[in-house]
């Protein structure tokens, strides 16, 4: 199989949870976020329509964390609750550095356009030596009445929602296992 850079970019990035407590530069978080605006997208302008969060103050991440939290616990899902009631679980895995993708709330093809963009955020991290973990849990912070003090804490937009999240970090561990991944299930029509 021909590969490259971009190739073997994508097969070693994994999710990392364990970061040192190292502070990520803003030129470094000026590259991820300049990476996610080179994402496909469909209707979504990203120049007016995406909104980025950069949060790597510990007090913020803490209360991020216990609203998620809480949130969780009135979950139908029963892993959720678990998580949400289990005092020793970080959903932001005690990692220095978490960025919330928000968008226009009338954007017809924001999950979509947020998840290229994300996954292009992912990959610029591994690019440049950092670990990353996309992450869906904290968001349940916004799904909250509560939600709307932290909404204006982060300085989200009226009329925008968190619709990606991530965590990034110096990795605390630079072992990377690349399992090999296989599936049958290509049909070619020709």
């Amino acid at each position: 199989m021909n590969e490259n850079e971009t190739i073997k970019i994508i097969k070693q990035r994994r999710s990392v949870r364990q970061f040192s407590d190292r502070r990520i530069t803003e030129n470094d978080l000026n590259t991820i976020i300049n990476a996610g605006l080179y994402a496909p997208h469909g209707e979504t302008n990203f120049e007016e329509d995406i909104y980025f969060t950069i949060i790597q103050n510990q007090s913020v991440l803490n209360k991020i964390n216990l609203l998620a939290k809480e949130t969780a616990k009135q979950s139908s899902l029963e892993w959720l609750r678990e998580l949400g009631n289990n005092e020793n679980f970080n959903c932001l895995y005690n990692a220095p550095t978490y960025i919330i993708v928000s968008v226009k709330k009338q954007s017809k093809s924001a999950v979509y356009d947020c998840s290229a963009l994300t996954q292009n955020m992912l990959l610029a991290v591994e690019s440049i030596g950092l670990g990353s973990c996309w992450l869906y849990f904290p968001l349940q912070a916004f799904d909250n009445d509560n939600n709307l003090g932290l909404i204006k804490e982060l300085k989200i937009p009226q009329g925008f929602k968190p619709i990606t999240s991530m965590i990034i970090g110096y990795k605390d561990n630079n072992e990377v296992n690349i399992p090999e991944r296989k599936t049958k299930n290509i049909c070619y029509i020709k």
